[in-house]
């Protein structure tokens, strides 16, 4: 690939990534600030994902080789930013958030790097509900439809494509829709024919007797029952992409639990230890705000809107050298 291609690449990644995240703030009222990439080990600040990913561990010299993480996500250390920045009531924060997974399985769509918005907004206890999860699902969808279209008018040869508005659907609906496909090839037949879904209810197990998909039980409310009769405040936007042909997943997000909810989520997971943690202790004395959150992904957004069929067209990443090599036997320039 010529240099030039290269810059014009990455002039366009950068152009998308301010967009989007001007869009994000206006719509959801964010302020943007500053973010850790570590925070001290055995806090439970950092985020266990769904519970079996490792982390990436190290030891502080000037801390007495006191033991450091590098942040999966920043779900548990925002909230207790908001806290500390005193910020009001629907309003909210929003930074870069930058992890390193050792144990991603390589793909087209995943690395070990790991690069996303991460933002918190603070809620008062009548928010608790799916009608308000919901609205503001449709605000991040406003930013990313706005953003589609700014790119559009900026590179011409890269047509709008995202459906007017996004469709919700519960997990559990869409077991019963499709009770004989694994999760995945769910999303697959749901994201295919709506093209922009919110999946609702991730975590809590389902009629079969197993969730759709994990979750830790310290971030999300994932259990308690909502107003359509289902469970969770919690979900994922998926979106139809073209140059993949599958279901693409850009965003988790959720109003997070309370200290009622964590209990119960600790409890049925079988990780009450949890409750003696810093965060967990602050969350249980009620010294936290109420919020919801979530994080959203940069790479996937430059690839989805820049119409990219791999996650290294958009970001540095390490490659093993067989799929470096496929990659270029079909036209497709890492960076």
């Amino acid at each position: 690939m010529m240099k030039t291609e290269i810059l014009k690449i990455e002039e366009a990644i950068s152009f998308t990534k301010q967009t989007l995240e001007t869009e994000l703030k206006k719509q959801l009222e964010l302020t943007r600030i500053s973010a850790p990439i570590a925070v001290m080990n055995d806090t439970g600040i950092n985020d266990d994902l769904s519970g079996l990913e490792r982390s990436v561990v190290f030891p502080v010299k000037s801390l007495k080789d006191k033991q450091a993480v590098i942040v999966n996500s920043l779900a548990k250390w925002k909230k207790i930013r908001l806290k500390e920045l005193e910020v009001s009531e629907n309003k909210g924060i929003i930074t870069d958030m930058r992890a390193i997974r050792p144990d991603e399985d390589y793909s087209h769509i995943h690395s070990i790097y790991v690069d996303q918005w991460d933002w918190e907004k603070r809620i008062s206890d009548a928010s608790r509900s799916l009608e308000y999860l919901k609205t503001e699902v449709k605000k991040i969808y406003t930013s990313l439809k706005n953003t589609e279209e700014k790119i559009h008018l900026h590179y011409s040869d890269i047509s709008p494509i995202l459906p007017d508005k996004i469709t919700f659907i519960h997990s559990e609906e869409l077991l019963q829709m499709y009770p004989s496909l694994s999760p995945k090839q769910r999303e697959y037949e749901i994201t295919k024919k709506f093209k922009a879904v919110f999946l609702i209810g991730i975590g809590k197990a389902l009629s079969n007797t197993k969730s759709h998909d994990q979750r830790a039980p310290d971030y999300d409310d994932w259990s308690t029952k909502n107003e359509d009769g289902y469970y969770g405040l919690n979900g994922d936007i998926l979106l139809w992409n073209p140059m993949t042909q599958n279901s693409f997943e850009i965003s988790s997000m959720g109003i997070r639990v309370d200290k009622s909810t964590l209990m119960k989520q600790l409890q049925a997971t079988d990780q009450l230890h949890k409750q003696s943690l810093f965060y967990h202790q602050l969350l249980l004395s009620d010294e936290l705000p109420e919020s919801i959150g979530g994080g959203i992904g940069q790479s996937r957004m430059c690839m989805f809107l820049l119409r990219k069929r791999h996650i290294g067209e958009v970001q540095v990443g390490i490659w093993p050298d067989k799929m470096r090599t496929e990659c270029a036997q079909n036209g497709i320039h890492l960076l």
